[in-house]
């Protein structure tokens, strides 16, 4: 199965190109470009088959193979506006089963979009999708177009943690009338309830080896935040952080309230971090239960770890060789994929 996955990656065509050796404290590894001439990518998902799913932010999602590409039919209508549109797509666990992957997407609500997360059915061609069922909207719209989050990540027992910026309005991250500034938790059955709170912008999440959520979010100018967000905990944006506006002035009451939870790493200046990977696989025993999270501002995928509970970042990958990197994932045979926004590509890491 193995070989069979490798075979695949290393012969999909759409501007693959040779790999580029890489060095890095586990040693040299392979860069090799998989997929070029995409539009604006905002996440991948590796399906079992090796074969991949890419959304691009403006609204549609491809199916990558060693023939070609081709467009995904059936997707729900996205409001692709400011940073909205067609975000994250993940593939669910028993996917070999139900052929169950997830979306998150910017819905059109009246005047303005909220984040919305459905559940659909692949197609046994991978071309198209049907029985979208929408699992989770916002309660209000917004009209400022940004700050929608928004990754979905599946709890070992297959409920959804959905993740949601505030939207461009601070104070609703710490209203419980409101669902933006939270990791919402939704059953496969529909069943909503708020997870956690005080988040400005999370654009990762990933479950660590204990099953256990992780999420990345955007600070404002500097304080960018790695949590690892419990049940009815407050993370603190915009009453703390470790950043401030743009205007330069303090946000809120400084960094540190009661009540409000400390981030287990932050970044000062700002990376602009999105998506994440807890890396589990066997291609890189060095990394196994590391961090891996995208840079959108420095060009490189920082890399952390872990040691006597305390979360410390221990090496920056690439810097400055692939620009804005958007996600990044695991795939079924250890290797690592990752988006680049500023290259219009998908790429894998390899020995």
């Amino acid at each position: 199965m193995l070989r069979y996955l490798c075979l695949i990656f290393l012969t999909l065509s759409c501007g693959f190109s040779l790999a580029e050796p890489r060095d890095t404290m586990a040693g040299t590894v392979q860069v090799q470009k998989m997929v070029g001439g995409l539009k604006e990518p905002w996440a991948i998902g590796i399906l079992p088959n090796g074969t991949v799913l890419i959304t691009e932010r403006g609204g549609k999602m491809l199916w990558v193979s060693k023939d070609g590409r081709k467009e995904v039919s059936g997707l729900p209508t996205v409001v692709a506006k400011g940073q909205g549109g067609l975000l994250d797509v993940v593939i669910s666990r028993d996917f070999d089963k139900t052929r169950e992957i997830f979306l998150t997407y910017a819905a059109p609500m009246g005047k303005g979009a909220g984040t919305a997360m459905a559940v659909a059915t692949l197609s046994s061609d991978h071309q198209s999708l049907t029985r979208v069922q929408e699992l989770f909207r916002m309660k209000r719209a917004s009209t400022k177009g940004k700050h929608f989050g928004s990754r979905v990540v599946e709890a070992e027992n297959g409920d959804l943690f959905v993740t949601i910026g505030d939207h461009g309005t601070p104070k609703h991250a710490q209203s419980m009338d409101h669902y933006s500034g939270k990791v919402m938790r939704v059953t496969r059955e529909g069943t909503i309830e708020i997870h956690s709170s005080g988040h400005r912008n999370p654009q990762g999440g990933a479950l660590d080896d204990l099953g256990q959520i992780w999420i990345v979010e955007h600070g404002p100018k500097g304080g960018d935040e790695i949590n690892q967000p419990k049940f009815g905990l407050d993370y603190g944006w915009p009453v703390i952080s470790y950043g401030r506006h743009y205007s330069g002035l303090k946000v809120g009451e400084g960094t540190h309230k009661v009540g409000h939870e400390q981030p287990m790493l932050f970044w000062d200046p700002s990376i602009a971090p999105s998506g994440m990977m807890i890396y589990q696989g066997d291609m890189f025993p060095e990394w196994q239960g590391d961090i891996f999270v995208g840079s959108l501002k420095f060009d490189m995928i920082s890399r952390s770890a872990l040691e006597m509970d305390e979360l410390s970042e221990k090496e920056r990958l690439f810097q400055d060789h692939y620009n804005r990197i958007r996600d990044i994932r695991e795939a079924p045979d250890g290797s690592i994929w990752f988006l680049s926004v500023g290259d219009n590509a998908a790429y894998r890491i390899s020995r």
